[in-house]
């Protein structure tokens, strides 16, 4: 049977073995969430040895080169020597700067790293309460504008992060494990395609981003922008979203609550087919947004997605 060396323990596993079941049954503490190689939280080091790797594309190339896998989707193929993240020795800690509420349900938290952090609009990050309680959120801030990081924490259901954010206050810290994604992101070149950004829920903090970022590289096509919530109240940024949509002719805004999504979809036509489009939400959401965009008649390659959990799903 194969081996695993981690953290001074050594241990046997079935060959085959999914490598993140085999960690956490022998006791190693490896944070995890959606279990789909989507959400990126469950990341060791493989420093020698065999794995299968169900998913190789899911980490940048740098990091990929230098042995790092998401646990979730590889299987145990020989022995293996492998380190786990530990967020005191790899993180950054960050100070929260910012703790307010845009809606009863929705926590926007500012942190203001130790130290430069780089990141591109749409990336999101790990924030670590604790050795297993790591959790990926979207950066809504705009890098070399914003001097903090911002963070958009729904939290109309409870979880074991959510319910630490409710108690952090200024000037408490955290830690900061690594930037992730570029899925969502903004490029220079599509100047002058029309740009569509469809999300759901707290899905919007990503491409809040991405859509500053758009107008401070002044985009000058049309970019339309669709927010879906479960009610109106959940549109959190509508005031900021609208006073963007005076200051910029070529942006409009369609607000959309669950309930009319159904029609909305039915009726949705693209502008052109050269338009890009960007999509954050929920996995069903997602597959329903791409599914119409494909009917609208945009091509697979235009469409740019990322996925998020709730907490209940992410098993807090």
């Amino acid at each position: 049977m194969p081996q695993l060396s981690v953290a001074g323990q050594q241990f046997e596993v079935a060959l085959g073995s999914n490598l993140l079941d085999a960690l956490k049954v022998n006791g190693i503490a490896v944070p995890s969430s959606c279990r789909a190689g989507s959400c990126q939280v469950c990341q060791v080091r493989c420093v020698a040895g065999q794995l299968h790797d169900a998913q190789p594309q899911a980490l940048p190339a740098e990091r990929y080169a230098e042995g790092w896998r998401l646990a979730c989707q590889c299987r145990v193929e020989g022995d293996v020597q492998l380190e786990v993240f530990d967020p005191e020795r790899e993180g950054m800690q960050a100070t929260v700067v910012g703790h307010d509420w845009l809606t009863s349900d929705v926590l926007r938290l500012r942190l203001l790293p130790e130290r430069v952090l780089r990141y591109q609009a749409g990336q999101h990050l790990q924030l670590c309460a604790g050795p297993e309680l790591l959790r990926p959120y979207s950066l809504a801030s705009l890098p070399n504008e914003d001097h903090w990081l911002e963070f958009h924490v729904q939290c109309r259901t409870q979880g074991a992060f959510s319910d630490f954010a409710r108690q952090l206050q200024l000037g408490s810290t955290l830690r900061l494990g690594a930037v992730q994604g570029g899925s969502l992101h903004y490029d220079p070149d599509w100047q002058s395609r029309p740009l569509l950004l469809m999300a759901s829920g707290t899905g919007l903090a990503p491409l809040y981003g991405v859509l500053r970022e758009a107008l401070r590289q002044g985009h000058t096509a049309p970019i339309r922008l669709c927010h879906v919530a479960h009610d109106t109240q959940g549109h959190y940024l509508r005031n900021d979203l609208l006073a963007l949509a005076e200051a910029h002719p070529q942006l409009a805004l369609e607000f959309v609550v669950a309930a009319e999504l159904p029609a909305f979809l039915a009726q949705f036509r693209l502008v052109e087919r050269r338009s890009i489009a960007l999509v954050c939400a929920h996995p069903v959401r997602v597959g329903a947004f791409a599914k119409c965009l494909y009917l609208a008649g945009l091509p697979r390659a235009r469409v740019f997605a990322d996925v998020f959990v709730s907490a209940n799903e992410q098993g807090e």
